[in-house]
């Protein structure tokens, strides 16, 4: 079994969720979880970490990759 690997932090559960969306509709398999100062973090399986990341990539506006922190 591999490690989950955390591919997105996101601002909050719904944003959270969005992503999570994103990934499953992939095909791939994704976990919420609490992160550090509010955050939601998003993991996927290490050996979904490239796809993953093509993914989310593909499915967000220029403007949202590149937003605030």
């Amino acid at each position: 079994m591999t490690g989950m690997v955390r591919v997105a932090v996101a601002g909050d559960v719904a944003e959270a969720e969005e992503i999570q969306e994103i990934l499953r509709s992939a095909g791939i398999d994704a976990e919420i979880a609490d992160g550090e100062d509010d955050s939601v973090t998003v993991s996927v399986p290490e050996s979904s970490v490239e796809q993953a990341q093509d993914a989310i990539e593909a499915m967000t506006e220029p403007e949202d990759v590149i937003g605030e922190p």
